[in-house]
């Protein structure tokens, strides 16, 4: 007897239908799971705070505490001492009756540990809370993301968003122009093979997008165009996938000069004429370079109908030795753009 069963129309439609609902239903009972556990987890952080409060529980009766937990419940994990206290930082963050609707609520405890362990702002670890739920940071990218000082660094570049760009545009855009840029990650010393550099090559482009910000995506490099005979040619050109915008980047390897500015303001405007689309918002620039003063950015914004900003560059957050070690601000660039480069053109 033949074991194959024919397959009555409409047959795959209802499977999908019922793989869906099953993928819905297993994303629900993770997030009851896990708004249960950071429930307890508060409820135990609560006590231990409460208790040492007001009797003045010590180390000892902390340490007494975990070991008789972890005896009670051998099968659970995370019951250790350290992250019991933990625990009684998560507590005394948030309420509990803040935990379930904030973005907090919606977090591993893996990130849990990370916003009370690295951070002792309660306005900072919100930020980052919200964004690793918006973004879908996993933990070691919230952790990067906290060293680097995303939070301060989002929409601090000076820009005339604002006023060049209609409501709510011109607030959007300030929010994809970071000030400084941290390329941290363009180690260029040392003898690789060439195998190494080209998947070094492949993971600094992620590096680069994940430094610009996230809903970026690389459209090109060296984009040529042709205005009467002439040829211009820009250095990069992202595109911001959730504000529907070109984004025109503008490499710069010392101080910002005023004629930048013009510079960047007629590719922004190639751009938004000869790429973007109906359905595209306004093109934006953002220029980078390794230093500015503050006074002739501000000028030369003013003197730009091009929505712009102006930002630096910088890999700072290394430690002095190996900060010594890195090449100049002309490598740099060039490293910047390479990586680009490699990917789109394999020749």
């Amino acid at each position: 007897m033949s074991s194959e069963v024919t397959v009555p129309d409409g047959y795959a439609r209802v499977l999908d239908d019922l793989k869906e609902r099953v993928r819905r239903a297993q994303v629900r009972a993770r997030r009851v799971v896990n708004t249960e556990l950071l429930t307890l987890y508060w409820h135990i952080g609560s006590a231990i705070a409460e208790r040492q409060e007001r009797d003045g529980w010590g180390a000892g009766t902390i340490d007494r505490l975990a070991q008789d937990l972890r005896a009670a419940f051998p099968t659970m994990t995370g019951l250790s001492r350290s992250n019991l206290y933990r625990m009684r930082a998560f507590a005394s963050t948030w309420d509990l009756a803040e935990v379930v609707p904030q973005a907090v609520g919606q977090l591993p405890w893996g990130h849990v540990q990370v916003l009370v362990e690295k951070l002792d702002d309660r306005a900072t670890q919100d930020w980052y809370a919200a964004a690793a739920v918006e973004h879908g940071w996993s933990r070691d990218v919230l952790i990067n993301q906290i060293k680097a000082t995303t939070h301060a660094r989002v929409g601090a570049a000076p820009s005339n968003f604002a006023e060049r760009l209609p409501a709510p545009h011109g607030e959007l855009a300030q929010q994809i122009a970071r000030d400084p840029y941290v390329f941290d990650f363009l180690d260029l010393s040392g003898q690789v093979a060439e195998r190494d550099l080209e998947q070094a090559l492949m993971d600094k482009l992620v590096s680069t997008l994940r430094e610009f910000g996230a809903g970026f995506a690389f459209v090109d490099r060296q984009v040529r165009f042709d205005v009467d005979g002439d040829d211009y040619i820009l250095d990069l050109l992202l595109f911001h996938i959730p504000q529907l915008r070109y984004v025109v980047i503008e490499l710069k390897i010392g101080a910002f000069r005023p004629e930048y500015a013009g510079q960047l303001g007629f590719y922004v405007t190639l751009v938004d004429e000869r790429l973007r689309g109906p359905q595209h918002h306004a093109t934006v620039g953002i220029l980078l370079c390794a230093d500015r003063q503050e006074s002739t950015v501000r000028y030369a914004l003013q003197s730009t109908t091009a929505p712009m900003a102006v930002a630096t560059y910088t890999y700072a957050d290394l430690p002095p030795a190996e900060r010594a070690t890195m090449p100049a601000e002309r490598i740099v660039t060039q490293a910047l753009t390479d990586v680009l480069t490699h990917t789109t053109d394999p020749s």
